[in-house]
C-alpha cells in the first residue's frame, strides 16, 4: 500500500489569523486563512514531502501515474480539495454554483467539521428570502439583518453547504473544510472592508451569485452513523453525490480495509500510526489500494477521512 503524506500550501487572506499554527503549519505572517491541505489546483498545490514520489505535486502524481488513483481520463481533474480555515475574521457573504453554472471543471459543494470555535461563535447559513426577487430586493437595499440567517457554533460540529447555499464561515472559527476541486466564490457583501494591500474593497459578483443561490433556503437532513472497528469509533458525517466524509476517533490499534482506490485523511488531534509511518495534527495524506487493501492505524489521534463516493450505493446519501 502507497501512502504520501503531503505539504499544505499557505494563503493569506484578509480575514485571516495565526490559529494555523497550532497544527504545525509554517505560518510566517498573520492573516494567514487558509491551508490546502490535499490540493491539486491551479491556485494551490500540495507537495509531497517523501518517498519515490517526494517533490511531486499532487496534480503531478495525478497526471503521470493514473492508475494509483484507479484510473482516469486524461484531461480529468483530481476532483477533491481538503483545507483548514482559520476565519479569525467574518468570511465575505457568499455562494458557489453547480458543475452546470461553474466556469471551472467543477462547482463547489462543501462541508465544514468545526475544529475550533469562540465562545458565541457564529456561522452565516442560509437566508429568509422566499423568492428570487425577494433576495434580490434585500441585496439591492442591503438589508442584511433580515437577509442573513445565523446559526451558532461549537467545536464538533458539522455542516454540509451544496452549491448554491448563501454560506460564510464567522468569526473565531476554525474548520476542515472538504470540498470540491473549485476555486470559483461569488460575493454578495464583504463588510466594507478594505484590502490593506490594494486599499480597495474587494469585488463583488452580485449578479452571479443572485443567479446560482437556492430559493428558498433548505436545510440538508444529514443520515449521519456511528459504527466501532477495533479501538476507533467511526463517525459517517455527510454521503453526498460528491464526496463522503468520515470522523475517526483512534484510541489504539484498529484494522482498516481501503474502500477504494484512494482515500484522503487529515491528522485534526493528537498523533499516532498509519502502518508504520507516524503522523500527527495538521499531516495530510492519502492511501492507495496499489499493493495492499489493509492497513492499521493506532495511537490517540481524531482523523477526517474523505473519498469520492460511489454511484453504486445511493441509498446511502442524505
Amino acid at each position: 500500500m502507497t501512502l504520501v503524506i503531503l505539504e499544505a500550501a499557505l494563503h493569506d487572506k484578509i480575514w485571516g489569523g495565526t490559529a494555523l499554527k497550532d497544527f504545525h503549519f509554517p505560518i510566517k505572517g498573520d492573516h494567514v486563512g487558509e491551508a490546502w491541505a490535499i490540493a491539486a489546483h491551479k491556485n494551490g498545490e500540495s507537495i509531497i514531502k517523501d518517498g519515490p514520489f517526494a517533490g511531486q505535486t499532487l496534480t503531478q502524481l495525478w497526471q503521470d501515474n493514473p492508475n494509483l488513483f484507479g484510473g482516469h481520463e486524461a484531461n480529468e481533474a483530481f476532483p477533491l480539495l481538503i483545507k483548514i480555515l482559520d476565519a479569525h475574521q467574518d468570511l465575505s457573504i457568499q455562494v458557489h454554483p453547480n458543475d452546470t453554472q461553474s466556469r471551472e471543471k467543477y462547482g463547489k459543494t462543501e462541508c465544514w467539521y468545526i475544529l475550533d470555535a469562540t465562545p458565541n461563535a457564529k456561522i452565516y447559513y442560509g437566508h429568509y428570502a422566499q423568492s428570487r426577487d425577494e433576495l434580490k430586493a434585500m441585496v439591492e437595499k442591503e438589508d442584511w439583518d433580515h437577509m442573513l440567517r445565523t446559526v451558532p457554533v461549537k467545536k464538533g460540529d458539522f455542516f454540509y453547504v451544496p452549491a448554491g447555499t448563501f454560506h460564510a464561515l464567522g468569526a473565531g472559527i476554525v474548520a476542515l473544510e472538504t470540498q470540491q476541486s473549485s476555486d470559483t466564490t461569488y460575493r454578495f457583501y464583504d463588510f466594507d472592508r478594505v484590502d490593506a494591500t490594494t486599499g480597495q474593497k474587494r469585488d463583488l459578483q452580485i449578479a452571479d451569485a443572485l443567479d446560482v443561490t437556492t430559493v428558498p433556503h433548505h436545510d440538508p437532513v444529514l443520515k449521519q452513523t456511528t459504527t466501532i472497528v477495533d479501538q476507533t469509533i467511526v463517525t459517517r458525517l455527510v454521503t453526498s453525490v460528491k464526496f463522503t466524509v468520515e470522523k475517526l476517533s483512534v484510541r489504539g490499534l484498529s484494522m482498516f480495509n481501503l474502500a477504494h482506490h484512494y482515500e484522503l485523511f487529515t491528522v485534526i488531534d493528537g498523533a499516532g500510526r498509519v502502518n508504520e509511518t507516524a503522523v500527527k495534527k495538521g499531516d495530510s495524506f492519502i492511501l492507495f489500494d496499489d499493493e495492499a487493501i489493509s492497513y492499521a492505524l493506532d495511537g490517540d489521534m481524531t482523523i477526517i477521512k474523505s473519498f469520492v463516493t460511489k454511484d453504486d450505493n445511493p441509498d446511502q446519501r442524505f
